[in-house]
């Protein structure tokens, strides 16, 4: 590597964090992310020798990282969860995978905040424009709309910022964010989730404990009377306790106490558990990463991602050797 090249890394590795948070509000994958990150210093190492300080460098590589979004997004449908898809399901019925749709993913928390963050207000806000219900209202807006919305109230970009940077006229980004924040107003009805408290600590310990030893009727009591359940690539949905317990009990491959494993990890602000699940040989494999969404009354929300891969990008191994601490 040249000295140029160890010049340039330096120089952008501080906005890795924010540009990746950038790019997965822009597609909600976190695989996709993570390749157009990678477009982006592409494109910019390509282009420094024309770069004239007009803006600032942490400017410059955002507009790079979203025009690469634009033309990534091009011709490519929305990534949905199954919850804003028809129906609940019947819990009777066994669910069956749908491959065909590109899914929301979630975003580990650990690719995009800070361990220790200078700044905790900062910290908030980033969190805040990753939440799970935003990023999957933003899949609700066409690319132009995401972009000109991210740009002007996450980034804090002036509308002639935008303009220049997706060459549209000022009028055109003031339209455009019209029409996006109206849609948003109607889709991200969520608060954002409050710090964990002693009692919501205390509500996910006791969570944790039901799942390991399979003790479907404590899952049950600790779920909110409005519970969601849904499970990508599973386009069902399941709602209220009484159907989420019926599915677990009908369908959860586990075969008893000790037969499913959790560790605590986090994903777009919320609580997050990497279920491992034992197979006949007694080993604990990758099996799904929960989302849990606590709430005053329990447990409102659990969106189940399955697929062995996201395993790697929580920094989590995809057998299970020893017992979780």
């Amino acid at each position: 590597m040249t000295t140029s090249e160890v010049d340039f890394r330096t120089a952008v590795e501080p906005l890795r964090r924010e540009l990746l948070a950038h790019c997965y509000r822009m597609t909600g994958s976190v695989h996709d992310a993570e390749d157009l990150l990678q477009e982006t210093y592409l494109r910019a190492w390509r282009a420094m020798r024309g770069f004239e300080h007009r803006s600032s460098l942490r400017t410059w590589m955002f507009r790079i990282a979203t025009n690469a979004c634009l033309t990534h997004l091009e011709g490519r449908k929305r990534r949905p969860l199954p919850a804003g898809i028809g129906a609940p399901a019947d819990p009777v019925h066994q669910p069956l995978p749908d491959h065909g749709v590109p899914w929301l993913e979630p975003l580990p928390d650990r690719l995009v905040l800070a361990e220790a963050p200078s700044d905790p207000a900062e910290d908030a806000v980033r969190r805040d424009s990753v939440r799970l219900a935003f990023v999957a209202a933003l899949q609700h807006l066409t690319a132009q709309q995401r972009a000109v919305l991210l740009l002007r109230e996450v980034l804090a970009w002036s509308a002639a910022e935008v303009a220049e940077a997706l060459d549209l006229t000022v009028a055109g980004v003031n339209s455009t964010l019209q029409r996006a924040r109206a849609q948003m107003a109607r889709l991200d009805t969520d608060a954002p989730p409050a710090p964990l408290d002693d009692r919501t600590r205390a509500l996910l310990e006791r969570y944790v404990a039901a799942f390991e030893s399979y003790d479907v009727a404590a899952i049950v009591e600790l779920l909110a009377a409005d519970v969601v359940w849904d499970m990508p690539p599973y386009p069902s949905w399941y709602q209220g306790p009484e159907a989420v317990g019926r599915l677990i009990a009908t369908w959860c491959p586990a075969s008893g106490p000790g037969s499913m494993r959790l560790v605590a990890t986090s994903a777009n602000g919320l609580p997050a558990y990497a279920l491992y699940m034992q197979g006949e040989d007694g080993v604990h494999r990758a099996f799904h990463v929960q989302q849990v969404t606590p709430g005053p009354d329990g447990v409102r929300r659990v969106t189940a991602y399955f697929g062995p891969e996201l395993f790697a990008h929580f920094g989590l191994p995809e057998v299970l050797l020893d017992a979780p601490a």
